[in-house]
């Protein structure tokens, strides 16, 4: 069994990738720039397959790396995490010793107000708490993407037109398919703290985007689901909105998607 990294990323220096993320697997690397061209090399014994396209999209971006990926399990990431000796023989015995799960969800490591999950003992994923995992904390089973036809959404996350939720609805659409997935307190490697792509704080678009983010992943139950959210961190996110003024955002998001 192989492990195989999917790294996304913008206007890389594609040749410090490698060495500046300590991967230790074999990887394909999407750098979104301003030209098209391909290289590759060796790193350590790892093949790193790059691909330079001038396109922007988080979800096009990790398209582009799933469509081109022959490994058997596949770990998402993005330019800014650093690996932990030893995270690929950990990725692959977690999959080894769980033949029967086609996702799972390891620990990286944040800074604390940019946490959405820490993972302390191991449990399975369902519909209802699924969505504060990223995409950097997801492997996969390539063949079971593959043969369950499953992509990420191209009209969320940085550089598309809602300004994130591409994880999330990547998560739903495994657990629709019926694969398997559990979150394990396995820790791999560590973010690096940069400027976020994609917020800009709690604007009138992070409430309309949010609002059409839970149209999309909860159909009918996208009002009660938006409520939810709201009552559950009003003290961080009606610092500067009423409650009324979030949740008609949200409303309109969910009206008009």
């Amino acid at each position: 069994m192989t492990l195989e990294m999917l790294i996304s990323g913008m206007k890389l220096n594609i040749a410090d990738v490698a060495e500046s993320m300590n991967l230790q697997a074999d990887a394909i690397v999407i750098n979104q720039c301003e030209n098209n061209a391909y290289e590759e090399y060796d790193f350590n014994n790892h093949k790193i397959r790059c691909h330079s396209f001038n396109e922007r999209g988080v979800g096009l971006s990790r398209n582009n790396a799933l469509m081109r990926a022959t490994g058997d399990i596949l770990l998402f990431s993005d330019e800014d995490i650093v690996y932990a000796e030893g995270y690929a023989e950990k990725v692959l015995k977690a999959f080894e010793d769980r033949p029967w799960a086609s996702v799972l969800f390891f620990n990286v490591e944040v800074e604390k107000e940019r946490a959405t999950y820490h993972t302390e003992k191991e449990h399975r994923i369902h519909w209802y708490n699924s969505g504060r995992y990223p995409t950097y904390s997801i492997a996969c089973r390539r063949e079971a993407l593959h043969k369950n036809n499953i992509t990420f959404n191209l009209l969320f996350g940085g550089g598309a037109r809602y300004s994130n939720g591409e994880d999330s609805l990547f998560i739903r659409d495994c657990l629709k398919k019926g694969l398997k997935a559990y979150a394990l307190p396995i820790n791999i490697g560590r973010e690096v703290p940069r400027p976020s792509t994609w917020f800009n704080g709690y604007t009138d678009k992070f409430f309309y985007d949010r609002g059409v983010l839970y149209k999309a992943l909860y159909g009918r139950l996208a009002v009660p689901m938006g409520l939810r959210f709201l009552l559950r961190h009003r003290a961080l996110l009606l610092k500067e909105k009423t409650f009324s003024q979030a949740f008609g955002l949200m409303r309109k998001g969910i009206r008009e998607f």
